[in-house]
């Protein structure tokens, strides 16, 4: 099963836990969307859909604002391709106080419980995100609800390298998917 290894704002680069992953993971494929720093929700909705279209049955392991991208994602199209999702350091793209002008069209952020597992993994010192959204995020998403300590925005900054647990996490999620 494909792993979609979905960047938010920015891109992730080289120092990146994704980046690794992209590496490690055999069977995974990265969304590159065509504008990282300015990013508008509806082509970043249409090039996921097609990623995943091209690529189906997969699992979503999203980063940041591409949480939210997620959540937009599966209220507006056919999810049956997707097994499952991590999400992993959303982005509240309702806060001002958290995120920057440039995501805000990316608000507001859906509530509609996802039609497939899902994890939302989230750091008690994320600048983007406090601990209590991320929990409200889960629990209206249904998602299983982890906390990793203090690790900042689960980031390249957070000198992650291959992110063991992260990857542990990921095969918690998918173990039984079929």
């Amino acid at each position: 099963m494909t792993k979609i290894i979905i960047p938010g704002l920015g891109n992730s680069g080289t120092q990146h836990w994704q980046s690794y992953w992209h590496q490690h993971i055999v069977d995974s494929v990265r969304v590159e969307q065509q504008e990282w720093e300015t990013p508008m929700l509806s082509d970043w909705l249409i090039t996921l859909d097609e990623c995943i279209k091209a690529h189906a049955p997969v699992v979503l392991v999203a980063h940041s604002l591409a949480v939210s991208l997620v959540a937009h994602w599966a209220a507006k199209y056919d999810t049956a391709l997707v097994k499952a999702a991590l999400l992993v350091a959303p982005a509240d793209v309702d806060s001002p106080e958290h995120t920057p002008d440039v995501v805000r069209n990316f608000a507001p952020m859906p509530l509609s419980p996802l039609p497939f597992p899902s994890m939302v993994i989230a750091s008690e010192n994320d600048p983007f995100i406090s601990l209590e959204r991320a929990i409200f995020f889960a629990t209206h998403w249904k998602s299983t609800w982890v906390n990793v300590g203090a690790k900042g925005h689960i980031n390249a900054q957070s000198d992650l390298g291959l992110w063991e647990e992260g990857l542990t996490l990921l095969q918690q999620l998918t173990a039984n998917l079929s």
